[in-house]
């Protein structure tokens, strides 16, 4: 018996040994697909886990797609969204004052401007995703089209995953910005901590810019990435655990437009009111449905034929 409890734990333990074991697993997007095919491209060659997100109205948007998806690679849609600093708006950049049928109109283009996207991811967006009646809006739109929805986190209090709930969409959080800056030591910074985050966490999803800065830093830190991590596609961790640390924000949005909340497909029951007024309840009748139940139940019914003698042995 000593012998063969010997045997099972060497062989366990050169399992253990031969066996890969991967600590945390990392996704890498790259955003603002479609501008610039040259360094695009190079991204392209990069392993086939590294994914893309393709803006809808760039020029070249539907051909990287199709490229990205032919070499494998993951697609999302990048659609612009309101930011919270006054600048100059893309075409089609989502607003919270937006109507229900319009934040579709706007998705459902994007969807055919970008083809084999799975996911969306937003564009700048502090506005917009900080606002809960603006993202019901947007999940309602992403669940008809089966995209899940990859939250960039530009603000803090994004409320993606608190208008997911009672939808059927997947969302994911952003923790990491690669290229904040395009100097190349800082990028390199920045991917080790995406590292790290994913070894402590068990996961965690990076987000970059086909900048030549960048492109040059993952093609000399992706053959070298350390062996207990593994390169992932973000639609991997749809199921992986997921904290919303947002608070409630369910504020009118600012602007002329009056807010419109998002549709809601169930309109209620319609009560019949009745034609003459209940009659009134009195205690006396409160003791007598309770003594009743009570009577029928199956102590008292026991009870009862014991008293009867039903139990007794002949």
């Amino acid at each position: 018996m000593l012998q063969f409890r010997q045997i099972v734990l060497s062989v366990v333990g050169t399992l253990a040994l031969a066996a890969p074991v991967y600590a945390g697993k990392l996704a890498i997007v790259i955003d603002d697909f479609g501008y610039r095919p040259h360094n695009e491209n190079q991204v392209l060659v990069m392993p086939s886990a590294v994914s893309v997100a393709v803006l809808p109205n760039a020029p070249h948007a539907r051909e990287m797609a199709t490229k990205a998806h032919n070499s494998g690679h993951e697609v999302l849609i990048h659609l612009p969204m309101a930011p919270l600093s006054k600048q100059p708006l893309e075409k089609d950049t989502l607003r919270p004052d937006m109507s229900s049928d319009e934040i579709e109109r706007i998705i459902r283009d994007a969807y055919g401007k970008v083809p084999f996207a799975v996911g969306l991811n937003n564009h700048m967006g502090s506005a917009m995703t900080s606002s809960l009646f603006g993202m019901q809006k947007v999940m309602q739109a992403l669940e008809r089209y089966n995209l899940y929805f990859l939250d960039s986190m530009t603000i803090g209090n994004s409320q993606a995953m608190r208008a997911a709930q009672g939808t059927g969409v997947k969302v994911i959080k952003r923790k990491v910005f690669l290229d904040d800056t395009q100097n190349e030591a800082d990028i390199r910074f920045q991917f080790n901590r995406a590292v790290q985050l994913a070894r402590r966490n068990g996961s965690a999803i990076a987000i970059g810019h086909p900048h030549p800065s960048t492109v040059r830093v993952l093609q000399q830190m992706l053959p070298t990435l350390p062996s207990d991590i593994t390169l992932v596609r973000p639609s991997s961790l749809l199921n992986e655990p997921q904290v919303d640390t947002s608070r409630p924000n369910t504020s009118a949005p600012a602007g002329n437009t009056p807010a419109t909340t998002p549709r809601n497909p169930f309109r209620g029951v319609q009560m019949c009111k009745p034609k003459q007024p209940p009659e009134p309840v009195y205690a006396t009748r409160f003791f007598t449905v309770i003594g009743e139940s009570i009577s029928q139940s199956s102590l008292a019914k026991y009870v009862q034929h014991q008293w009867q003698g039903w139990g007794k042995k002949v």
